[in-house]
């Protein structure tokens, strides 16, 4: 008779917990549900630095690809709208230019206000824009408005060589004010990354927001400032644009650039406080919105 064998179970081995420590040290993004206020997550925007660089130098290679004159755009759309306005606002209107040569004048302003415009176009397409990104690769999507307002700052820095020349044929000598000229041009790029990040998060729902952008972008322009001193109006209506922080970027960037009038400090912490404030509530839309982007998309 043949004897059988039978396999004696054995006992499993015991569970091995994982210490705290080495939780701490592994390499593990944990996803959760976001609640209903997310927060900011800088050490996370930090770690895809490097991928925000890419957009960045992606839009860059893009934005001028095939074209006969290239970045020579960045030069040329500026200059002509400035030529526009100087026969039409400066020739014939009169318009008031602060003791400037209105052609310089009007330059400086369109300089201003062509940053914000690019920016705050390229912030509000750039979610819908990248939706093989959005729906297939994890990233933070605060990336993408980020890239879209740092893009334009190249154009801006190719348009300074012109104001610098005509600095020299208008003999406009800068004083030690133009330092604090960036600051302007930061309040400009807070004011387009806060309004960007609201309605880029509006067009991924509806798709009729890109269409009413412009009707609202050719009126902006006289609510800023761009072709007239903002020292010719009444003075309750200066403080009423001074809620648009436009007239602030506008006035400020002139001032400090090119010696013109001095913003007034009230008007100018008004319009400093409506950027802020437009910032923190397109950042708390954004956010909010995110986690339905690549379903809704």
């Amino acid at each position: 008779m043949t004897e059988t064998q039978v396999p004696v179970p054995q006992k499993p081995a015991p569970a091995v917990e994982a210490s705290p420590e080495h939780e701490r040290n592994s390499d593990i993004t944990v996803i959760r549900p976001a609640s209903s206020w997310p927060q900011i997550q800088f050490n996370e925007l930090w770690r895809y630095r490097g991928l925000l660089g890419v957009f960045v130098w992606r839009d860059l290679k893009v934005r001028y690809k095939q074209t006969v004159i290239g970045v020579a755009w960045a030069l040329f759309q500026p200059l002509f709208t400035a030529l526009v306005y100087t026969f039409v606002f400066g020739r014939f209107a009169k318009f008031p230019s602060e003791n400037l040569p209105y052609p310089i004048f009007a330059y400086a302003g369109v300089l201003a206000w062509q940053y914000f415009s690019s920016s705050f176009n390229q912030a509000t397409s750039s979610v819908v824009g990248n939706v093989p990104l959005v729906t297939k690769v994890y990233f933070p999507r605060l990336l993408l408005p980020i890239g879209g307002v740092l893009v334009p700052l190249v154009d801006l820095t190719l348009s300074l060589t012109v104001l610098a020349g005509m600095m020299v044929w208008f003999g406009v000598v800068p004083s030690a004010l133009i330092l604090l000229s960036p600051l302007f041009i930061a309040l400009a790029l807070v004011t387009a990354l806060g309004a960007g990040l609201a309605l880029s998060a509006m067009t991924v729902r509806y798709r009729d927001v890109p269409y009413a952008i412009p009707l609202f972008m050719q009126v902006l322009p006289f609510l800023s400032g761009v072709m007239y001193s903002l020292t010719a109006l009444p003075e309750k209506w200066q403080w009423v644009l001074a809620f648009n922080p436009l007239t602030a970027v506008v006035t400020g960037w002139r001032w400090t650039v090119l010696g013109g009038f001095s913003p007034n400090p009230g008007q100018l912490a008004i319009s400093v406080a409506m950027a802020f404030a437009m910032l923190a509530v397109g950042l708390a839309y954004f956010r909010r919105s995110e986690p339905r982007f690549a379903d809704t998309i």
